[in-house]
């Protein structure tokens, strides 16, 4: 029971898991790709002792009860020091087993070492003996991995994928020179690639591309086929490189400035566009901004832009965020907290003034913002960005705090009007304006975890561990 720790104790163990997490995640990985599972250079990392074996027993003459089967190590990889070619070793494996059939076998915790099996054929073999050799360099083993992207062999493919997603985007860039854009524009063109694949082939095309394949990404961006729309944000961030501020007014009239686009489009659009001005260095963000304004217009998702705003330090938008406060209804009230927070972020005294008014016509949403968010510090110069992929929100699905309960966070349905958990359907507190995570689509998978993600998360976590202690260890209620 969480009642039975003392509050310090619980903030200081959620701090040091949270924030132990980043330690390996200070090199921003592709923008808008999303791991499938650690890859095979990752797990041999891991491991105290990596080797290559072959059974020495078949199903007939193994331990079906505990699927302990006999293997002969051929090759070792790692830990040379804890086992030896010609070793016999117990592994445990309930697929398909015949004598001489080959496995990496990682194994941990010595000197009894227990070890995990993953058959291979000989071109995997060869694969992975060649990733313990590759240098201590992104760009070199970018070089490798890039031959496999389309391997006929998926688990190849796959890890090859996989290397991509975790790659710094600087090293990715690196890259280009190297890249066939005919074969990119070939894998971004069939309906059949994953979402996941072609949001990566985009993310490489907008580094390697030119004008010549403008006409192409823009009969995309028009396409109503759902296989066309497929990793919209990457779609449109592609475009955006290669078009640079010329493709601002097409955006804005699909998806920012288009008020009858789907939600997902112009989240998509946003997280493009948020990606540019963090990261893209192709367009200033004066003309990333003017884009975001269009978004103001839709009160419903007026709230997904302030923080930009915020942190990019435009603040042209003040008049126009305390009508949005003013004219606030039940069905988009989380509004109130971001524009409080933009006007705290703010230093012209225009904004000070406005937080007096609101402060008379809402004095709650200004007390939950002072309360749940420090001082907003807007970024003064081009940092990383930490957007994912796009996101398809329920309607009654709001962020905050940059986070959202299908994503691993909290959503509009976890909290009420005084920004503690609650019941779904209560109104939601809202966003703060230096978090920009949100929740994948459906069949898409959270990105690897990125810094301001975490540490937004621990700052959440603390805050809602406290709260349950002090009210007596209330559990929150789920939907």
């Amino acid at each position: 029971m969480l009642v039975s720790h003392s509050p310090i104790r619980l903030t200081v163990i959620v701090l040091l898991i949270l924030f132990g997490a980043t330690s390996s995640l200070l090199a921003w990985a592709c923008p808008f790709c999303n791991a499938v599972s650690q890859t095979l250079r990752q797990e041999m990392a891991a491991m105290d002792a990596v080797v290559i074996a072959t059974s020495l027993q078949s199903d007939l003459t193994r331990n079906k009860e505990t699927g302990e089967v006999l293997m002969k190590v051929e090759k070792v990889l790692k830990g040379s020091d804890l086992i030896k070619v010609g070793q016999e070793v117990k592994a445990i494996y309930y697929g398909e087993v015949s004598v001489g059939r080959r496995f990496m076998l990682s194994g941990v915790d010595p000197p009894d070492l227990q070890w995990s099996c993953l058959p291979v054929s000989t071109r995997a073999e060869k694969y992975i003996v060649r990733i313990t050799e590759l240098p201590d360099d992104s760009l070199q083993r970018l070089r490798f991995y890039h031959d496999y992207l389309q391997d006929e062999e998926s688990m190849l493919a796959r890890d090859a994928y996989d290397e991509f997603a975790v790659a710094p985007y600087d090293g990715i860039k690196k890259l280009a020179p190297e890249m066939d854009r005919e074969q990119l524009l070939g894998w971004i063109g069939d309906p059949e690639m994953a979402t996941d694949r072609k949001r990566l082939y985009l993310t490489m095309l907008g580094v390697c591309g030119d004008e010549k394949d403008l006409p192409f990404l823009e009969k995309m961006l028009r396409s109503t086929q759902k296989s066309t729309r497929g990793g919209l944000d990457a779609l449109i961030a592609c475009y955006l490189t290669l078009a640079g501020e010329d493709g601002l007014p097409l955006v804005n009239e699909l998806f920012l400035d288009n008020g009858k686009a789907p939600y997902a489009d112009t989240y998509a659009a946003i997280m493009a566009v948020r990606f540019h001005g963090t990261e893209g260095d192709v367009i200033p963000r004066s003309a990333l901004v003017e884009s975001l304004h269009h978004v103001l217009d839709r009160k419903d998702l007026a709230d997904l832009v302030i923080p930009d705003l915020a942190r990019w330090s435009d603040w042209s938008q003040i008049n126009r965020l305390v009508d949005l406060f003013i004219k606030a209804d039940p069905d988009n009230n989380w509004v109130r907290v971001p524009v409080v927070n933009y006007l705290r972020a703010c230093p012209l005294p225009e904004a000070k003034q406005a937080l007096k008014k609101l402060e008379e016509v809402d004095p709650e949403s200004v007390r939950r913002a002072n309360t749940f968010f420090s001082i907003p510090v807007p970024s003064r110069e081009t940092g990383k960005s930490d957007s994912n992929s796009s996101l398809d929100r329920k309607s009654d699905s709001k962020l905050v705090g940059g986070f959202s309960a299908s994503g691993g966070g909290f959503g509009k349905s976890d909290f009420g009007d005084e920004g503690i958990l609650a019941k779904p359907g209560q109104p939601i507190a809202a966003i703060g304006p230096l978090t920009t995570a949100q929740a994948p689509s459906p069949g898409q998978e959270m990105n690897p975890w990125r810094l301001t993600y975490v540490l937004g998360l621990a700052l959440a976590t603390v805050m809602i561990v406290q709260f349950l202690l002090l009210s007596g260890g209330a559990q929150p209620a789920r939907g």
